[in-house]
């Protein structure tokens, strides 16, 4: 098993580029099986999560090739419409192979999905969307079956704007007879992503990037060719690190317009922004000013960026609370923080951090993938030497990140036991 070793503290300076975004690939990936051809993504990342969900759609029976950032999908003649357990319980996003396969196929079985162990996130709205849209659902042992003979629109209320059910709903609605409707629907730059390149196939969508989706179904949806946008919250990553550290970073290949609510934030603690339409340079204090922070559905302060806004905070001059109104448990990387010398305290979903002089390096247990990149941010910082257990979760997550930050002068190397 790999692990990080980080020697801190470090100062940070040079450029870095954005890798494309995980959470756009993966549904990217599974909308081939609306089409009848090869469907080409470029900008794709080196993932865990990429090649599960590759090895996915091979199991499927799809021909796949991903080399030098560019994945072919020819999901064209699938052989079966099974998602297993063994697959499904190492990533949740393998869910999304089961709007497309009912809309086309008229069946799926797909294994309750797994991850990140934090929770709890059901899928009861993916499975009441397809339910309105006429789609017979039982769970049989641990799966979804799904079957429906013909697909036909509907008018879905979702009473959170959730991604995930957002971006089933969609793909499933495409090739629904007639109109549906998302309200509610959830406003990330992924779910318009996706969107984008269902209407390039020749999807019927309006609404996109609004909480109103309006879909009028068609009867195929042709093979597409897309370069994915970049990865926002690892854009965010390298910011909260230049913050923290006092260092000047320039993040390439990014869209700042997908990062404002962090960017505020960062910006309230003292950080320095020049932005441009693909990049910013970010420069951090000499010393980082509390603030208050909570998440909520985008365009709000992601909850994907929580963890690594504590780390940043750990470290200002004062008191600062965050709360998550997202995911109210997720905060698995707090016993870890105080590991370093964090001073943070949990009542429920709020956490409140008073910042510290310095933190000490620490032998440290990686948890989930936004809580993994939080401990090596405040190992970056810390005295001495910092050692990050179980980094399988940044790899699900984030491209090279430890070739990344040494470039930029990090003290980080990979070590596998």
């Amino acid at each position: 098993m790999d692990s990080f070793i980080v020697r801190g503290p470090c100062r940070l300076e040079g450029s870095v580029e954005v890798s494309g975004a995980k959470n756009a690939v993966l549904p990217l990936i599974t909308a081939s099986i609306l089409t009848g051809g090869c469907c080409t993504l470029d900008n794709v990342p080196e993932l865990r999560d990429t090649r599960t969900m590759i090895k996915l759609m091979e199991m499927l029976g799809a021909t796949v090739s991903f080399e030098n950032g560019t994945v072919s999908v020819d999901a064209s003649h699938l052989t079966s419409h099974e998602a297993p357990y063994d697959l499904v319980r190492t990533m949740r996003a393998s869910i999304y192979a089961l709007g497309p396969l009912v809309a086309r196929y008229g069946r799926a079985r797909v294994s309750m999905p797994g991850g990140c162990a934090w929770g709890p996130r059901p899928v009861n709205l993916h499975l009441q969307g397809l339910s309105a849209l006429g789609a017979a659902i039982k769970i049989d042992h641990g799966y979804i079956d799904a079957t429906a003979e013909k697909l036909r629109g509907a008018e879905i209320v979702l009473p959170v704007p959730s991604v995930g059910a957002t971006v089933n709903i969609l793909m499933a609605a495409v090739l629904a007879e007639g109109r549906s409707v998302i309200e509610n629907a959830a406003r990330e730059p992924e779910v318009v992503e996706l969107a984008t390149v269902l209407k390039e196939g020749g999807a019927g969508i309006e609404g996109e990037g609004t909480t109103r989706i309006s879909i009028e179904g068609v009867s195929e949806i042709s093979p597409y060719r897309h370069r994915v946008i970049p990865d926002r919250i690892e854009a965010g990553t390298f910011a909260a690190a230049a913050v923290m550290t006092g260092s000047e970073i320039t993040i390439r290949t990014c869209r700042p317009d997908h990062l404002m609510a962090v960017i505020d934030k960062l910006r309230q603690c003292g950080g320095e922004f020049e932005i441009g339409d693909d990049h910013m340079t970010v420069r951090g204090p000499a010393r980082i000013a509390p603030t208050d922070v909570e998440t909520g559905f985008y365009p709000s302060f992601p909850t994907d960026m929580q963890a690594q806004m504590m780390a940043v905070l750990a470290g200002a001059d004062g008191s600062s609370t965050v709360t998550d109104r997202v995911y109210p448990d997720r905060f698995t990387h707090v016993p870890e923080l105080r590991r370093l010398g964090a001073d943070i305290k949990l009542d429920g979903n709020i956490a409140v951090i008073t910042g510290v002089g310095r933190l000490e390096g620490a032998p440290l247990m990686a948890t989930d993938i936004r809580a993994s990149s939080a401990l090596i941010l405040a190992a970056l910082v810390a005295e001495g030497e910092t050692k990050v257990l179980r980094i399988y979760h940044i790899d699900r997550g984030y491209e090279n990140l430890e070739k990344k930050l040494q470039a930029l002068g990090a003290d980080i190397e990979r070590i596998t036991e």
